[in-house]
């Protein structure tokens, strides 16, 4: 509009730009997204501060701000702003501060403080590693925190003096823990998760902790006397993951207290508005692959422990109380949708509201969240098949939502529709939901190229929510198919562990009879099916390779090709052996190989790309060279993309989303045909 003179000019150049065509989304979109995370309502629900999530594609980073919106909507504006990370704000009880992490002073994470009458903002910690979760002590004169020690390993290699001057290669690394690397951390240092005490007025922070074992988010008791947290203490914990408690800390003298004593793991303790229940969640842990997580409330001495949600068939998360304390608000994913639920202290289940989520940009995860304020009105995280996360609030008159972070974007780049599909598997007649994605300008009677997408986990779900990379196929011209075969979660316990020791295996049929059904709707072009997925999905997508070739190609993406070196090279063994498989590789190998996908390279006549990150240590890329050499033996067409520097998230970092879906889509136009 800059070079349009005069009134005339001016009329024409509006016309001009109000017909304009809108284009399909391009891969550097990705950096134009934003989205809500973290929406926190204050005590008297009257505003929300939320974390507002954007990307700098010169730097390659992803960055957040704080902003603050009254409940009503009015005056959204920021609190915080910069090219930096501010998140995770947290009111004060009495909603005249909070406090919130950031990196702006000089790249170092720190927590600080806001007085929000006059927006002035002082750090409270200078620490050489960032709080983690931190707590208000009800008379907000406090916080409590956990924060990583670090402490010094002995070696038994004792290496000599060398002579001065000399240049030596660094000494060696000495290793005898089971967990000594973990996928986004890298290799361990030593050390663990303390918790901490520090007052608002600053200082230095009074460590309360200092064993061998990582202490969870501490929660203040009503007197502000005790802390209530979870922990594994036990001796064998490396070898029982999750057999966790909930603890109690007196602050007098720092003595900690179990509270529960059931094998399986307790946490998130949460303390009732009068102080005196904790609800926590868990289960009885019975080695199932897929466990429910449930709700129960005991008294802070820990007595009277009773399971509220015996009935309730979904995993409950992020539970809060209601202000009344006759009940609790929690989090749950049922059939692809996240909720809100509130459940009375005898167990009845309602529902509050529903379509959360959003907050997965790269595929389309059941991620949300919410808190709800003391007059029961909550905020939380919307989402929706055609835009990332945006804030919404709910009170008893109904939903409303308060942002539109991304309607500039949407107002000139075109979005794939999104249609809920069920079907039948052709295994045992087991319903299975999914979700077709078709192109921008989609015309039903002509014949596109198609994409399965199999999400990972496995015990994952996907939802009606956005996603960047489905979203990015469909403006490449594909129909995309993403589903939730059997393993999934939000369908409840039973279907959950249809897989399990038994995982890969008959979600082929399920994946199958989606693509079936898919194409009986007349518009998929046969000869261009495409299939991909990630983790549990590349497991998939490398077992639907050796079962079958009506796909064109595959990319299999950090994928498991053998189940024996995957257990005793990945992150958690002992987790994976125990309750994947139920015993170790030597003890049952003929098992361990029938579900490796290894064991059908041999059928395997699908060009297929491999492609990981070069830091995974969930998946490690070891897997991927296993197959893409196996691939080669055999004579198949197949490539291998490394992503350097990332671990198994690949999309932590926008250019490498971007990676990511130009690789996929570059391997299938090679082999798409007209």
């Amino acid at each position: 509009m800059k070079n349009c003179i005069g009134v005339i000019a001016f009329l024409l150049c509006v016309t001009t730009v109000s017909a304009q065509t809108k284009t399909n989304l391009e891969l550097t979109d990705i950096f134009e997204y934003e989205f809500v995370s973290d929406p926190q309502i204050s005590p008297d629900g009257s505003k929300i501060i939320y974390v507002r999530n954007f990307k700098d594609i010169m730097t390659d980073k992803n960055l957040s701000n704080l902003w603050i919106v009254n409940f009503d909507g009015s005056q959204n504006r920021p609190l915080t702003t910069g090219n930096q990370n501010d998140y995770y704000p947290r009111w004060s009880h009495d909603g005249k501060k909070i406090i919130f992490k950031s990196n702006r002073a000089d790249d170092k994470m720190k927590l600080y403080l806001m007085w929000l009458d006059t927006k002035e903002t002082a750090p409270l910690t200078n620490t050489p590693k960032a709080p983690g979760a931190v707590s208000w002590s009800h008379d907000d004169r406090f916080v409590a925190f956990n924060m990583f020690v670090p402490a010094t390993d002995a070696s038994l290699i004792k290496m000599p003096s060398k002579p001065e001057g000399a240049k030596w290669n660094t000494p060696p690394t000495y290793i005898d823990k089971m967990n000594y690397r973990g996928d986004g951390q890298g290799y361990l240092k030593a050390g663990n998760d303390q918790l901490f005490t520090l007052s608002i007025n600053g200082g230095t922070p009074k460590q309360l902790t200092s064993s061998e074992f990582d202490h969870g988010a501490p929660v203040w008791s009503k007197d502000g006397k005790s802390l209530y947290f979870s922990a594994n203490f036990h001796p064998e914990e490396a070898f029982e993951p999750a057999n966790s408690e909930v603890y109690k800390l007196d602050l007098s003298d720092n003595s900690i207290t179990a509270l529960t004593d059931r094998f399986g793991p307790d946490g998130s303790p949460t303390l009732s508005p009068d102080g005196s229940l904790i609800a926590y969640t868990g289960n009885d842990d019975t080695f199932q692959g897929y466990e429910l997580t449930q709700l129960y409330v005991m008294n802070t001495d820990g007595s009277n422990s009773r399971l509220l949600s015996a009935d309730f068939d979904r995993d409950i998360g992020n539970v809060q109380w209601a202000a009344d304390g006759k009940g609790l608000y929690f989090q749950y994913d049922s059939e692809g949708d996240s909720k809100i639920g509130h459940i009375t202290l005898d167990g009845k289940v309602t529902t509050i509201a529903e379509g959360l989520g959003g907050l997965s940009l790269g595929r389309p995860y059941n991620q949300a969240d919410f808190t709800v304020s003391n007059k029961g009105t909550f905020a939380y995280t919307l989402g929706g098949t055609q835009h990332p996360s945006d804030l919404a609030v709910a009170d008893k008159k109904g939903t409303k939502r308060l942002t539109y972070l991304n309607d500039d974007l949407f107002s000139f780049r075109n979005v794939g529709e999104v249609e809920e599909i069920w079907w039948n598997s052709s295994f045992d007649d087991r319903k299975i939901q999914g979700w077709i994605v078709t192109p921008p300008n989609f015309d039903p009677n002509k014949k596109y190229p198609f994409i399965l997408e199999i999400h990972g986990g496995p015990f994952q779900s996907y939802g009606s929510v956005y996603s960047a990379e489905i979203q990015a196929y469909a403006a490449a011209g594909y129909v995309v198919l993403y589903s939730n075969p059997r393993g999934s979660t939000s369908y409840g316990a039973e279907f959950g562990n249809l897989i399990h020791h038994d995982y890969p295996n008959h979600d082929y049929e399920d994946l199958m009879s989606g693509v079936d059904a898919v194409i009986a709707k007349g518009y998929v072009d046969t000869n261009n099916l495409f299939v991909t997925g990630g983790s549990g999905g590349g497991v998939l997508t490398a077992w639907i390779v050796g079962k079958t070739d009506r796909f064109k190609a595959a990319v299999v993406a950090k994928p498991v090709i053998n189940w024996t070196s995957f257990v005793l090279y990945a992150d958690s063994p002992a987790f994976f052996s125990k309750y994947w498989f139920g015993k170790k590789p030597w003890e049952d190998p003929e098992n361990y190989f029938r579900r490796s996908p290894l064991n059908y390279v041999g059928n395997v006549t699908t060009p297929t790309m491999l492609l990981t990150g070069e830091e995974d240590y969930r998946t490690p890329i070891a897997e991927s060279e296993q197959f893409y050499t196996a691939l080669k033996l055999e004579g198949v067409e197949t490539a291998m993309v490394r992503i350097p520097g990332s671990g198994h998230g690949i999309a932590n970092r926008p250019s490498n989303l971007v990676a990511k879906i130009a690789s996929v889509l570059a391997w299938f136009n090679k082999y798409k045909t007209d």
